[in-house]
């Protein structure tokens, strides 16, 4: 019986994914010009449907730079990266849970080795270790979200490290969209000079041996 509600809510996320996809639904918060629109004219529901959105966007793959770049340039560069943060812990946490819930068996045959490694390294220290994954340029988002889920980590520290690790990389991009959209050539310089500063930290844990470590059950290599 519960098998066959886990593959009940698996096909229906399924179905719902691939309607968002054949309508193209989610490429619309690509539309910078587009978002703001429909937010300036919606208010505070128009937020709460943006974020849902944005969570599923970036929950399936999609680049979290691009959400807040739009969500910077449609509301300013502080407010677009609150929000585009809150949506992509939304999309990291659900995945999290859709692949601890309804994917844990299947995906432990594909990511076995990952799943055990991840383990092993994330069992202690478990935030801070995500919060530096979150800052490293490289892995994949979706990966570590689903070998996450999979593994015998807690959800608390999972996201709270997430979120706290999202937040360089969308402020410099939320500021950048900022900077373009009200025409601030200050907030865009600024968001040049964090984008460097991330990249020269990033580099620098990258090239660090321990770091690249943790990097190994979650990159996006097969």
């Amino acid at each position: 019986m519960q098998n066959g509600v886990r593959w009940l809510c698996l096909g229906m996320l399924a179905v719902v994914g691939f309607v968002c996809i054949q309508q193209g639904w989610l490429g619309l918060l690509t539309d910078k010009s587009l978002v703001a629109s429909y937010i300036h004219s919606h208010g505070v529901p128009g937020l709460a449907v943006v974020t849902l959105a944005g969570a599923v966007f970036t929950g399936v793959g999609a680049p979290r730079q691009i959400l807040a770049f739009v969500l910077g340039y449609a509301l300013d560069g502080i407010n677009g990266t609150l929000l585009s943060t809150l949506a992509t812990a939304l999309g990291a946490g659900g995945c999290f849970l859709i692949a601890r819930w309804l994917l844990r068996s299947s995906l432990a045959r594909r990511f076995g080795q990952r799943m055990r490694q991840f383990d092993n390294l994330f069992r202690q220290q478990t935030l801070l270790k995500v919060l530096m994954i979150r800052l490293l340029p490289v892995g994949s988002n979706l990966a570590t979200n689903l070998v996450a889920g999979c593994s015998d980590i807690r959800f608390a520290p999972f996201v709270v490290g997430s979120i706290l690790g999202y937040l360089p990389q969308m402020l410099v991009f939320a500021l950048a969209g900022a900077g373009i959209g009200h025409a601030n050539q200050y907030e865009f310089l600024l968001s040049v000079i964090l984008f460097v500063v991330a990249s020269l930290i990033g580099a620098f844990l990258y090239h660090s041996r321990k770091t690249r470590a943790l990097t190994d059950p979650v990159s996006s290599q097969s």
